[in-house]
């Protein structure tokens, strides 16, 4: 991957800004109460931890343990011990979830362009997909890999959450500093603020006119919903999270869905989880008691 800028703003409100670009998305670590000389140092620590992380999942290039897993041919593969840890986490969401979260099911995207269109796929290009989804059909045994041939894994469902908590991790290692990283909307931070103020965040809700703003003093934040990947077709709003069992959008599903917990990567979970319950979203995360806020 090409090496890729990193900005710094000067302090405003004693908080300074780092910007860069990653995961298709527009990537912020916001400081306060860190010395001047030390905000560009912190941030690039942070930019280079979550572009690691995206050369070694990303499912768009061809040199990384994804590419070898997914052009495998039904062969099993040895992975590293980071990947091994996140397919242990993939293998007990699946479980937890009777099959909802399932990191087979990027191989959808073949028949489903979520691209504000109408082109909504046959019943028969589903069929014909389905059979190379699903856990339950892979052979782990921690560190070895084996699924069919054509199937392939996707990490786009918690990866960038992952990235976020690992790149506040590792600025936390070098500052006490009150920080806060944001990754396309996905975000961790520290703590509050080092007035004990919150961090404000807004949230991008599909049709809204103003983004809602929310407080964020620790922990993470993260929202799942069709603000901008969808398809519309005889007045339907199909969002882009896709049933892996169905092989099918959820229908009914809240416009947007967003959860505050321990870490991004839980939120991340809980919120995708919650659109995939459809109609059911808000008994979902009151029995798993997330802190939550859901727009319909």
């Amino acid at each position: 991957m090409k090496p890729r800028p990193i900005s710094v703003d000067a302090a405003s409100g004693g908080v300074h800004v780092g910007r860069f670009d990653a995961m298709a998305s527009p990537c912020e670590v916001l400081i306060a109460g860190a010395p001047a000389d030390r905000i560009e140092a912190l941030v690039t620590a942070a930019a280079d931890e979550v572009w690691r992380i995206e050369r070694h999942w990303s499912r768009y290039l061809d040199d990384n343990v994804v590419h070898r897993i997914n052009t495998a041919n039904g062969q099993p593969v040895e992975v590293d011990a980071e990947t091994a840890r996140f397919l242990d986490y993939a293998a007990q969401l699946h479980t937890l979830s009777d099959g909802l979260f399932d990191v087979t099911s990027g191989v959808l995207r073949r028949i489903w362009r979520f691209d504000g269109s109408d082109r909504i796929p046959t019943q028969a290009q589903i069929d014909a997909v389905l059979p190379l989804v699903g856990w339950h059909r892979v052979r782990w045994q921690n560190p070895v890999l084996q699924m069919p041939a054509g199937m392939e894994i996707d990490f786009g469902g918690i990866g960038k959450e992952y990235a976020v908590d690992r790149a506040l991790q590792t600025v936390r290692a070098h500052t006490d500093a009150a920080v806060l990283v944001n990754c396309g909307g996905d975000l961790a931070a520290s703590g509050p603020r080092p007035d004990g103020t919150p961090w404000r965040v807004g949230v991008q809700i599909a049709g809204a006119e103003s983004p809602p703003v929310l407080a964020l003093d620790h922990g993470g934040l993260a929202s799942s919903g069709d603000a901008h990947r969808y398809l519309l077709k005889d007045g339907i709003r199909y969002p882009h999270v896709l049933d892996p069992r169905s092989g099918r959008p959820v229908v009914g599903a809240p416009r947007t869905v967003t959860v505050r917990a321990a870490s991004c990567t839980e939120a991340g979970v809980l919120s995708t989880l919650a659109l995939l319950h459809g109609a059911d979203a808000q008994d979902y995360l009151k029995q798993n008691d997330a802190v939550a806020w859901i727009w319909w």
